[in-house]
């Protein structure tokens, strides 16, 4: 058997108006690649005739493998089957929409072959997208590269290359709270950017809502930054120095202006709303960390699978000449 050299990572959810697109751009691609390469679509818990399709296209094609996962685990642990999975010695990672075009993977390869195990693509506009969207992107990126333990290039998303070496390393970390492009950061290695413009997609609605974002951006704030913990300590001592700075005014009112309103009720209610803001702030923040570590702890599969199609049952060893970067 034939080893594939590339592997590309495509997460399905609820796809079934972009698959066929997807698939003659992903194929077209293949079709030129240097050595043989392998397309990996992972099923996460579609609701719709995407799991029909990808079984039609495995059918038909013998390079597309597919996992199907028991229920929808979100897109940051479906990539994480499909790494789990790959038996190429260059992985690509992109989404189904076709918002990451598959014709900059040549250029992500000739970086590969100037040495570089990690090369991510660094949007440089957003087509089509509205003022919120690339408002809260711009500054959450920007926030998570202030923060972070490690840095984190701004403006990228999961579509990437990476050497097997470094998936490696990611298959070898156990957390259940993924962050991909955090993770990739932190592992170090030689890293570059392919900058492009990110277009609307093609067809089918927006996957990752407000919500979905928001929760993708907290997790990689938390991952990755220990501030956040920082913050309600130093709020904390803001309002332990304003509940002092209070009292002492409250004294001076008292004792000064024994008529002033500011010495009655109202300053009281004022306080001990300020105190249990900060309460809940900090309690919120320790929550969401403790949450994690509750995660860790019950050491659950990451994920379950209903299918599994077009990968042998054992495990290959890869020989020296795979591991060429040249052209074979």
């Amino acid at each position: 058997m034939v080893l594939p050299k590339y592997t590309l990572i495509i997460p399905i959810y609820d796809e079934e108006e972009t698959i066929a697109a997807l698939y003659g751009r992903v194929s077209a691609l293949m079709d030129r690649l240097d050595a043989p390469s392998e397309l990996i679509l992972v099923n996460d818990g579609s609701r719709d005739r995407s799991l029909q399709l990808i079984r039609e296209l495995h059918d038909r094609d013998p390079r597309v493998c597919y996992l199907s996962l028991a229920r929808n685990f979100g897109h940051q642990i479906a990539v994480t089957a499909g790494l789990n999975y790959v038996r190429g010695r260059v992985i690509v990672i992109l989404d189904a929409d076709l918002q990451d075009p598959p014709e900059l993977i040549p250029a992500m390869l000739e970086k590969w072959r100037q040495g570089y195990q990690v090369v991510y693509a660094q949007r440089t506009q957003r087509r089509k997208e509205g003022w919120f969207k690339r408002l809260t992107a711009f500054v959450f990126y920007r926030l998570l590269k202030q923060l972070a333990d490690v840095d984190i290039p701004t403006d990228t998303g999961d579509f990437c290359l990476m050497d097997r070496q470094v998936v490696d390393l990611l298959n070898a970390m156990p957390e259940r709270n993924r962050y991909i492009r955090g993770l990739r950061s932190w592992v170090g290695f030689s890293q570059t950017a392919i900058q492009f413009e990110r277009d609307p997609r093609i067809a089918g609605d927006v996957k990752y809502t407000f919500h979905k974002s928001l929760g993708l951006a907290i997790n990689g704030l938390v991952s990755f930054s220990k501030v956040p913990l920082r913050i309600s300590t130093y709020v904390g001592l803001f309002a332990a120095l304003v509940a002092i700075v209070m009292m002492l005014l409250t004294f001076y009112w008292r004792i000064a202006y024994p008529a002033s309103p500011l010495t009655g009720l109202t300053i009281i209610v004022v306080a001990i709303f300020f105190l249990g803001a900060v309460q809940l702030l900090s309690i919120g923040i320790l929550g969401e960390y403790i949450g994690r570590i509750y995660e860790e702890v019950k050491n659950r599969p990451l994920y379950t699978l209903s299918e599994v199609a077009g990968f042998e049952q054992q495990k290959f060893s890869v020989p020296q000449e795979h591991f060429d970067r040249g052209h074979d």
